[in-house]
């Protein structure tokens, strides 16, 4: 991947990237759950219509949580049979300097001699990209269970590279991959230097990165944490996104795109501790799959697109 925070190859230094991602529980277990993680419903936000205005007192007016409306961006895939502890959230944010007419929180980086503040945007999982944009990646799982996050580049005859495993290692949250309802894990973490990665092709025939987002309700099998990004069998890759990929859907938020980073998306994630409400922001694209029990894993595809070269 030519993820870069530097310049940071799937194949060389990927364990700088740290992530992101606020995960939020619906299914009751024997394990007592606070409010945050009761009332942080990601498929209840995912309505394509906004529901319908029950007439309230002035008194008790009733505040309904921004960013509510989705779109359907994978028509071919219904929404009916989800269950709604197996949905997964995905936001991309792209970095700018910040401006002091900007009114969302900042991200101060220090690299080198650049030091100055930055300010994260969302944008739609559509975009197309330019070499040396700066990116972060938050996602939200709808459980509790085991993150992993694969990288591959995609190339112009639709060939990818090899898959590399580049979350967890030890180097990021200390090798801790588990999830739970409302944790934020952001790709890269905060307190990482530089907080973001930049996007460089490593070949001039490659028009994506591809990150495959995993997450399980048991640790993988045969898989062992350590200090580095490993390489991964393509066949094994393959196996998992045959049983675990097909019919992923997804949803867009409306009007998202371009909306900066908030203060509670900022607060969750530099506290592991600290859960996401149930009125905090959405995310920006919610991934789904019709019939698909709470005790599957879910495997959805982020691709990355490089814009056309003139």
């Amino acid at each position: 991947m030519v993820f870069k925070s530097g310049i940071i190859s799937s194949r060389a230094c990927v364990t700088v990237l740290a992530c992101s991602f606020c995960l939020g529980s619906f299914a009751a277990s024997a394990v007592a759950q606070t409010p945050e993680e009761v009332t942080r419903k990601l498929w209840d936000t995912a309505f394509i219509a906004p529901a319908k205005k029950k007439a309230v007192s002035r008194k008790s007016p009733v505040r309904r949580p921004p960013g509510r409306n989705y779109r359907v961006a994978t028509p071919k895939v219904p929404t009916a049979n989800v269950a709604a502890d197996t949905v997964v959230g995905v936001t991309i944010w792209r970095l700018r300097r910040s401006t002091s007419a900007d009114s969302g929180e900042r991200l101060l980086v220090q690299h080198g001699s650049d030091t100055g503040e930055w300010l994260p945007e969302r944008i739609s999982a559509n975009t197309r990209l330019l070499e040396g944009d700066r990116l972060r990646i938050t996602v939200e799982a709808a459980r509790s269970g085991y993150l992993y996050v694969i990288d591959r580049e995609q190339y112009a005859d639709g060939s990818f590279s090899e898959p590399y495993l580049i979350f967890p290692t030890s180097r990021t949250l200390g090798g801790n991959n588990e999830v739970k309802a409302g944790k934020v894990i952001e790709i890269p973490a905060q307190e990482d230097s530089p907080p973001y990665f930049s996007l460089r092709r490593s070949r001039p025939n490659q028009v994506a990165e591809v990150l495959s987002v995993l997450v399980t309700p048991t640790p993988l099998e045969d898989i062992e944490i350590t200090d580095q990004a490993q390489k991964l069998s393509a066949t094994q890759v393959a196996a998992w996104e045959k049983s675990w990929s097909t019919q992923i859907g997804r949803l867009e938020m409306e009007d998202g795109a371009g909306k900066a980073w908030t203060k509670e998306e900022k607060e969750a994630g530099a506290d592991g501790n600290r859960l996401l409400e149930a009125e905090a922001p959405a995310p920006q694209d919610i991934y789904y799959r019709p019939n698909t029990k709470s005790s599957e894993p879910m495997l959805l595809k982020i691709q990355l697109r490089y814009r056309r070269r003139s």
